[in-house]
């Protein structure tokens, strides 16, 4: 099989410049203007693509080695290989990284042919790194995965950010996959001793844990809250005349909140949806359809927000829903939630009814794919097609996951829920 040597091909005015990174290794096959390594100068940094096809037999030179025009750095052997070497300004010579930050001086310093060549050359990089120390072929992973360089620590020589780095980086995120917020600058540290007296407060344990668990689902779903409102009127009269009753039961007294309303209109509406009661399958390309009705809800603790979650909702009534939310919430208060009590949910609610608000964006607990906030009630006019009347009307505020549920989708969802919410027969379905 015929082999060759590619040689560095013109590079201007420029010698003994030091290899960074070589993107290949033998065994690896490639085309033409595939890059088989980068070169920097004191102006510039460029990849050597390969000028035919073939599979490289050596690599003939080491990061660190420096270069000129005319050295040999790759062996490539395949029926492409002739022995030819790129002329000055053909398309396979030097090309310089698209995002270096002193394109301008560097196109005048002899790469490429001409102004015609140059400003194809030279396009404005769609992410500008500026100073971040890497090579070309990192710094397009970079634009492709959205990852800022400049919050990267480079770990190659003289600080250089190698794809190791990156790869790191992405360590962090869901396995098999980039993280959605990889590369997100931090908040600069700020001393606000400076501007007056200030106390330092640890978070509580629960804001500890849950904080990530918030945070990565924030960056890594596309959310969208979707807004309506549930005229409860009649069902609060009813709710009333169980509470009233609940106060004085002769097995021990507990009351009954909106809540378990709510869980029961969500499970009969969630049978209508599926999609509702799904999550994504790890390779994004397929939903994992529950069959179970698990409902989270969120519970306010004097240590932060934890979410215990009640199993076979649609296998209970109202008052057995009422009984375990007042057994399970005082367990969370005091901090005595087992995991297990905490796992498994395949929908959650966050009620904000007991404190105030009009309408607000939940976070959806992932690996769910949609959670129903729910503001406090509050009397107003309803047209009935002759009249204003006085109605309790409820808002909810659905937010979901785009990638899964579409905008109308979400819609009919919120409208078929107040209408469970709205007649008590519906709760059963």
């Amino acid at each position: 099989m015929a082999s060759t040597e590619i040689k560095v091909p013109d590079i201007g005015d420029f010698k003994n410049i030091p290899v960074i990174e070589i993107l290949v290794k033998p065994g690896d096959v490639v085309k033409i203007d595939d890059p088989l390594m980068s070169l920097e100068s004191d102006k510039a940094t460029m990849e050597v693509p390969s000028p035919s096809e073939g599979k490289i037999a050596e690599i003939l030179v080491k990061v660190g080695d420096k270069v000129s025009m005319g050295t040999a750095i790759v062996r490539l052997e395949g029926q492409g290989s002739n022995g030819a070497t790129p002329a000055s300004g053909s398309q396979s010579a030097a090309k310089p990284a698209a995002s270096v930050s002193v394109a301008p001086a560097t196109a005048a310093s002899g790469i490429g042919t001409g102004a015609a060549d140059a400003s194809q050359r030279f396009l404005p990089a769609p992410i500008d790194y500026g100073n971040a120390h890497a090579s070309p072929s990192v710094r397009r992973l970079a634009r492709e995965l959205d990852i800022d360089l400049s919050t990267i620590k480079g770990s190659g020589e003289k600080g250089r950010i190698t794809k190791e780095d990156v790869k790191k980086l992405l360590g962090g995120g869901v396995s098999g996959g980039v993280s959605g917020g990889s590369g997100i600058p931090e908040i600069p540290a700020i001393d606000f001793s400076k501007f007056g007296p200030v106390e330092t407060k640890p978070l509580s344990r629960i804001k500890r844990l849950s904080g990530p668990h918030l945070h990565r689902s924030w960056l890594n779903i596309p959310h969208v809250t979707h807004t309506d409102e549930a005229d409860i009127t009649e069902i609060e009269k009813y709710r009333k005349e169980l509470d009233a009753a609940a106060k004085v039961d002769k097995k021990g007294a507990f009351r009954v909140s909106m809540l378990p309303f709510l869980m029961k209109a969500s499970v009969a509406t969630l049978k209508l949806f599926p999609d509702f009661n799904s999550s994504l399958s790890p390779g994004k390309d397929a939903l994992i359809l529950k069959k179970y009705y698990n409902i989270g809800v969120a519970v306010d603790t004097p240590d932060g927000l934890v979410v215990p979650v009640l199993k076979d909702v649609d296998r209970k009534g109202i008052l057995e829903i009422s009984h375990e939310l007042g057994e399970i919430s005082e367990k969370a208060r005091l901090g005595k939630l087992a995991a297990t009590e905490m796992q498994g949910a395949s929908f959650t609610i966050s009620s904000l009814g007991g404190i105030g608000g009009v309408a607000f964006t939940p976070i959806v607990n992932a690996p769910e794919v949609a959670i129903l906030g729910v503001a406090r009630a509050k009397m107003a006019p309803v047209w009935d097609g002759k009249e204003f009347r006085p109605r309790l009307m409820l808002p909810l505020c659905l937010s979901y996951d785009h990638r899964v549920i579409d905008g109308a989708a979400a819609a009919r969802f919120t409208h078929q829920l107040a209408d469970a919410l709205e007649d008590l027969r519906r709760l059963i379905l």
